[in-house]
């Protein structure tokens, strides 16, 4: 069973950066697509940006497109999401999910395994 935990969440000003991490254990993560989703407080979960095969194919939300890039690393079996110009309504609980099911739409329903989530909040 595929296992992710995700790190690197925390306090930023507006304007910063944060890197987060997401490790996984029980699986190779290259045979799976990959994803980075929020949830801030009374809001639906989003997906942010997807790996959607282990040779390309990335999407990223028009909210997010500019500032953020996703990036994976097989040999570490880590998925990053560095965030660029964050603004106070990037505040969520980020979380990393993955499935088996290769080209998936980049939203919550098509992800199967997901880590216990990382807050980011971005306030002065």
């Amino acid at each position: 069973q595929l296992q992710l935990v995700e790190s690197g969440g925390g306090l930023v000003q507006p304007g910063g950066s944060l890197r987060l991490s997401c490790v996984a254990s029980g699986g190779t993560l290259d045979n799976y697509a990959i994803g980075w989703f929020r949830q801030a407080p009374g809001k639906e979960r989003e997906g942010l940006s997807c790996l959607r095969s282990s040779y390309g194919s990335t999407s990223y939300a028009d909210s997010v497109k500019g500032r953020f890039a996703i990036s994976r690393d097989n040999a570490k079996n880590t998925v990053y999401l560095q965030m660029d110009s964050l603004k106070p309504e990037d505040t969520a609980v980020y979380y990393c999910a993955a499935t088996r099911v290769l080209f998936r739409l980049c939203i919550p329903e098509g992800y199967d395994y997901w880590g216990q989530g990382t807050q980011v909040t971005v306030s002065s």
